[in-house]
């Protein structure tokens, strides 16, 4: 006998289903495993998952019956998982497709474009790690292009916190939303946002870390500042004027620990150059991050020399 899942709706939709369908139009378990080209394990999967019951199931032996109408469900399902789509994304995705393909479609698109972007970062750590381990870091450095900038004095405003590793891609994004939306009320932005570490940031370090937007009316950004900084740790200050090294890396190349290795070509290059650190270290985000994709790039890293 086939153990049913008690926990699962199946008695409304079985009842609904076996009006529908006379009993010739079901399938065994085994039948329909066949016509949908599944294990019986999997559909029993499924069932369990919530994913795709069976329309009846006899209360005398527990044998389990679908309809013919079920097999392209049973196949999206199965085609889902191959993505490793989580079941609650699935469930919404076969929710959707009743009503609507074409959004279905596009939570599939949305989910397989985090996948690439996922990849995209692991795929330059490993690369990063593979030189890093065989000792051959100059080579990995030799592919970052060093440049120098003059970066003229201007007004920011700021958020600044202590923060470990782990929570940085979460408050980076958020202070600079917070800091872009405020600039409208400082005479708008005059130049791209940036992070600036003053210590080291890890699992054991937490700087701490100051996200900064220039703008271009110093008055109100003070206004602006007393306002919020009991709320956001807000300030402002006026940055000088200030010559950067830096290297342009892309959106797969920021996540960490493989940013490193950006950090570490400019300043293998001011060893090279014999030029002193004149400042903490920096991030410039330059581009729409949400539209960017993992080969575009998005970000500087610099140091003032």
């Amino acid at each position: 006998m086939e153990p049913v899942n008690p926990a699962q709706p199946q008695a409304a939709l079985a009842d609904s289903a076996t009006s529908a369908a006379s009993a010739e139009d079901l399938l065994t378990i085994g039948a329909f495993a066949a016509r949908a080209r599944l294990s019986p394990k999997a559909l029993r999967l499924y069932d369990r998952l919530g994913l795709l019951a069976p329309v009846h199931v006899d209360e005398t032996t527990g044998y389990r019956y679908y309809s013919a109408a079920q097999v392209e469900r049973a196949r999206l399902v199965f085609m889902l998982r191959r993505l490793d789509m989580p079941l609650a994304r699935i469930a919404e995705v076969m929710e959707q497709q009743e009503s609507d393909g074409e959004q279905a479609a596009d939570l599939v698109a949305a989910y397989w474009a985090d996948i690439e972007e996922r990849l995209a970062g692991q795929r330059t750590l490993a690369h990063y790690l593979r030189v890093r381990l065989s000792g051959r870091s100059s080579e990995l450095y030799a592919k970052f292009e060093v440049h120098t900038v003059d970066v003229p004095e201007q007004w920011l405003i700021t958020e600044k916190r202590h923060t470990l590793v782990d929570e940085l891609p979460t408050w980076i994004p958020a202070s600079l939303g917070r800091l872009e939306s405020a600039a409208e009320q400082c005479g708008g932005m005059t130049g791209a946002p940036f992070v600036v570490y003053y210590s080291e940031v890890s699992d054991e370090s937490d700087g701490p870390v100051e996200s900064c937007v220039p703008v271009a009316d110093a008055d109100a950004a003070r206004a602006w500042a007393a306002e919020h900084a009991r709320a956001w740790g807000a300030t402002t200050r006026l940055e000088p004027a200030r010559r950067l090294a830096y290297t342009r890396i892309t959106k797969a190349q920021v996540a960490n620990p493989q940013i490193h290795a950006a950090f570490e070509a400019v300043e293998a290059w001011m060893e090279q150059e014999d030029l002193d650190y004149a400042g903490p270290c920096r991030e410039i985000y330059f581009a729409d991050w949400d539209k960017a994709g993992p080969e575009d790039e998005v970000c500087d890293v610099a140091f003032p020399i």
